[in-house]
């Protein structure tokens, strides 16, 4: 007997129980196929180069304006597939769109994604899309990104070993604050200033790890710089750290104090009542480093105008997962439920 989730994404133990054991055929050249907690599958298109891949719903905010909602729907996706440590290259999108949208906003929106792929240098090369009965925002449709590159060259979050740092990138709850700030900005700059409520909205535009990710992997990888990467996406940065060392085995000592937690975004999430480290944060990249490599990735981020802070250590598993704060330690658990989702409904329903 399973048990489905009221809203969002099944849990790992229904993965574990109904998806895991039935993936169709096994192929030999699936290198990584569906595990919980991985966003990427890995597969050997030739001796010594694979193709990466992942695939997400379209994710369609209106509210947001078509071309700022085209330019996000784009990088989660392609965030998602960059954490692979190779630059994505394919898409391939199903579009299955609401009665209501209209011929100009439909020009807007693909216009958008036309723009954002362009700028991402990916192609778009197969697609369907379509207005039906059912269909309705923010979730219209799916797409599949597609990176590819030489076998030595890709990583996962199971990839992460003992000794490795862990990195953040930008801070906690990006994603969390940047959708408050474009969705509420005068009721924000009534309640946190207007400087603070500006700054929230110009998180909307820093929800994306492409270029993080990238940029972490120009290191180098593996026994060369970054081991795991994964964007801290439901749950935040809590949800990410436990998903990478539950993915790799391994254990993990998490220093919350060294995570960055901007201003504006201890401010909204001060005013809405949700944790910044268990928040959403689409834009922040969470990365395991090789010690003698770390100074190095730190450095290329920084060049590349990307706030990193080394937030924790991999440790082995028997030591277990832990969150080290201000007072005792404490072990480090997944979230579950991420709080952004219950706030922003409230906010949308009596305001915020």
């Amino acid at each position: 007997m399973i048990e489905l989730p009221a809203v969002g994404k099944i849990s790992p133990e229904v993965f574990q129980s109904l998806i895991y054991p039935r993936l169709g055929v096994a192929r030999e050249e699936v290198l990584v196929g569906p595990r919980s907690g991985v966003d990427v599958a890995v597969v050997r298109t030739a001796p010594g180069r694979v193709m990466a891949t992942t695939t997400d719903p379209v994710f369609v905010v209106p509210q947001y304006g078509f071309r700022r909602a085209a330019w996000f729907a784009v990088h989660i996706l392609a965030s998602d597939v960059a954490t692979s440590g190779l630059p994505p290259a394919y898409m391939s999108i199903d579009l299955n769109l609401p009665l209501e949208i209209k011929e100009e906003e439909l020009v807007e929106l693909w216009d958008g994604m036309h723009a954002t792929c362009a700028e991402l240098g990916i192609a778009v090369i197969s697609g369907h899309t379509a207005r039906y009965e059912g269909c309705g925002y923010p979730m219209v449709g799916g797409a599949t990104v597609i990176a590819v590159g030489d076998e030595d060259r890709y990583v996962t979050p199971e990839m992460a070993r003992p000794g490795d740092a862990l990195l953040c990138t930008k801070g906690a709850a990006i994603e969390a604050t940047g959708l408050f700030g474009v969705t509420f900005p005068q009721a924000l700059a009534e309640r946190i200033g207007p400087e603070l409520a500006q700054a929230a909205e110009g998180l909307f535009y820093q929800m994306s790890v492409v270029q993080d990710a990238l940029v972490a992997a120009s290191v180098g990888v593996r026994d060369n710089g970054v081991t795991a990467m994964h964007d801290a996406t439901e749950c935040g940065v809590l949800g990410g750290v436990f998903e990478i060392a539950q993915a790799s085995g391994v254990g993990v000592r998490l220093d919350e104090r060294a995570v960055i937690v901007r201003p504006e975004v201890e401010a909204v999430c001060r005013t809405v009542g949700i944790d910044p480290l268990a928040a959403i944060s689409e834009g922040t990249l969470l990365a395991t480093v090789r010690p003698h490599r770390v100074d190095a990735v730190v450095m290329a981020l920084g060049e590349a105008g990307i706030e990193a802070s080394v937030i924790g250590e991999i440790v082995p598993e028997e030591r277990g997962m832990v969150r080290a704060g201000a007072g005792p330690d404490q072990p480090l658990v997944h979230p579950r439920v991420d709080p952004f989702w219950a706030a922003f409904g409230r906010a949308i329903e009596k305001g915020l």
